[in-house]
């Protein structure tokens, strides 16, 4: 199913507008090594060395620079022209991601910073702009080893070692432009209710110019059908509207999102001031409730049993950035043919597109903050901004159906028995309620839980009969009176388990032999080796009574990290046929 509002490479399919630009290709590109170019005004006169091709950070070959070395301190450049028949509506600036803190000048002048590598920001430069000339953007970008940063995967010491891979510094997503009238639609939260057969809209709308009354109209269509039309008086900048989906026309039925059945209801959002079309938006949700149920996750109204595979999206040219939409596609084909129901993406917030196609193909999403590595009152406040704006940004996506803000005590590490760490993350889980109560949060994936709705376990265990025993007494490793995975324990002191649904979050990592590159556990010598053991963990989870899923890692090798069922070029180890059956046996 490929939805109506659908432009290839378009940065935000959720929310798609016809007038945009994109703005990646080749920029002017500099090295600042001595953090000298804000005090020499390189935004007025910018002394341009190197060229680069955004949106591919110069770390990776895509970029045309291809230098792994650390700077921490790099500066961007380009021209554009607003269009003709666009001059005289507001011109807003997007970037969907840079690594760490942005500043932006457009024609000399400071247009803003935005700090967040993970989350999507926004100017107005629209007052920057010279009518009839071509503009000037300049943008530094400042990504130090700092470890209060939320960097995730991201080495911070100079050298790649373990499961830390090269750095991801400035652009590394799209950055585009889009041409709105003064009076638009800023944002549109969208909340399905089930139970109720219903949705919910949170509307913002940016309330310009003009004596005119503005409207709104909501238009919801299923497969070209239109199913429901609403109009409001807009009265202020931010309201709300339900409406009650069900319909004669669909001969009173309506239809669940989920893995089987990934329909998605079409909507068009319309202002208008007088007569006139202001703004026209195209969007879509899928109508699904993620709950918990006597110690089971239930999608909709079916007990959800979840085959994860764990995703860290690098590619070899191109690191953190997809390479093109096609390659996004081609990931979920792989993952769905090997018979996984969802991918857990592993400390890294995906690129917009990805989202979108696990919407249309119903592919499940676990979506996990990139990690600080250290705890302290900046930490605290970085990651907790950016993770905010992550769970507002990706709301709307019907994939996603499990937020992860820590994984194994990264950036908490003495979250076992300090206070003060617990508490940060019983904040963070509060906080994300506070968003979205509709989905669960996992608070700290792997071990040491303080207040998750699920209890998720890691365990590289190469045995499936040892696995058997290790987790014969399940509800002695839950109430931690037993240890698992090096004397860790299930949850943090002080907490106790309360019957959420457990799921091994991690095992496998299962590698060939190869002296370049590592696996989990011993390293096997062929095919039939390989099957015999992915066979052996995956069926003992299953047959483990209690647990209600699995994640196994991963779906690629990354860099020094050998242990994907496909290599980093996307080449599989193993048929998808021979892992499907194993998964769905």
């Amino acid at each position: 199913m490929t939805l109506s509002i659908y432009r290839a490479d378009y940065p935000r399919p959720q929310f798609v507008r016809q007038d945009w630009l994109n703005l990646n290709g080749t920029w002017d590109f500099r090295f600042d090594d001595a953090n000298e170019g804000e005090a020499k005004r390189w935004f007025e006169a910018f002394p341009g060395e190197l060229r680069i091709e955004v949106p591919f950070s110069y770390e990776t070959k895509a970029s045309g620079i291809a230098d792994e070395t650390a700077h921490p301190y790099v500066w961007y450049r380009r021209t554009f022209e607003v269009p003709a028949e666009q001059r005289g509506k507001r011109v807003l600036l997007h970037f969907q991601g840079v690594d760490y803190l942005a500043k932006v000048w457009v024609n000399g002048e400071y247009v803003g910073s935005h700090e967040g590598a993970y989350a999507a920001f926004s100017f107005d430069v629209t007052s920057y702009l010279k009518p009839g000339e071509a503009a000037e953007v300049v943008v530094r970008a400042e990504d130090t080893e700092s470890g209060t940063q939320p960097r995730g995967k991201q080495r911070w010491r100079g050298a790649n070692f373990g499961c830390w891979y090269v750095q991801t510094t400035g652009i590394w997503q799209t950055v585009w432009l889009e041409y709105v009238d003064a009076n638009h639609v800023q944002t549109v939260k969208m909340t399905p209710d089930v139970d109720a057969n219903s949705v919910r809209f949170d509307y913002r709308i940016a309330n310009g110019t003009g004596a005119e009354p503005l409207r709104l109209t909501t238009s919801i269509s299923m497969e070209g059908e239109l199913i429901k039309e609403t109009t409001q008086l807009v009265d202020r900048a931010a309201f709300s509207g339900t409406i009650d989906l069900i319909s004669e026309k669909r001969e009173w039925r309506v239809e669940y999102w989920s893995p089987q059945n990934p329909k998605l209801y079409e909507v068009e959002f319309v202002l208008r001031q007088g007569e006139r079309v202001v703004d026209r938006v195209g969007s879509y949700f899928g109508l699904r409730k993620v709950s918990i149920v006597n110690g089971k996750v239930m999608l909709n109204y079916d007990q959800l049993y979840q085959r994860l595979i764990l995703d860290q999206g690098y590619w070899t040219e191109s690191g953190l950035t997809p390479p093109s939409e096609e390659a996004i596609i081609a990931d979920i084909d792989a993952i769905m043919a090997m018979g996984y129901n969802g991918v857990r993406k592993h400390q890294k917030i995906e690129d917009a597109r990805f989202l979108y196609w696990c919407d249309v193909k119903g592919l499940l999403v676990w979506s996990e903050a990139a990690a600080t590595y250290e705890y302290n009152d900046e930490a605290v406040d970085r990651f907790t901004r950016e993770w905010l704006e992550i769970v507002r940004q990706q709301y709307n996506h019907p994939s996603i159906v499990t937020w992860v803000p820590f994984n194994e005590s990264w950036g908490i590490g003495n979250v076992f028995s300090d206070k003060r760490q617990q508490q940060f993350t019983e904040a963070i889980y509060h906080l994300t309620k506070a968003i979205d109560p509709m989905r669960p949060v996992i608070v700290n994936d792997g071990w040491e839980h303080t207040v998750s709705d699920i209890l998720t376990l890691h365990d590289y265990e190469e045995s499936g009969d040892k696995f058997l025993a290790r987790y014969r007494d399940l509800d002695g490793i839950a109430g931690n009176e037993l240890a698992f995975n090096n004397h860790r324990f299930a949850m943090a002191q002080g907490y106790v388990y309360r019957g959420q649904p457990i799921i091994i979050s991690e095992f496998g990592g299962i590698a060939f032999r190869d002296e370049k590159g590592w696996g989990y556990g011993n390293q096997v010598d062929g095919e039939e080796a390989f099957v015999a053991r992915f066979r052996s963990i995956t069926q003992a989870i299953k047959d483990t009574e209690g647990v209600c899923g699995y994640c196994y890692t991963q779906v690629t090798d990354v860099q020094q990290e050998i242990n994907g069922l496909l290599t980093e070029d996307r080449k599989p180890k193993i048929p998808l046929e021979t892992i499907r059956a194993i998964n769905l046996a």
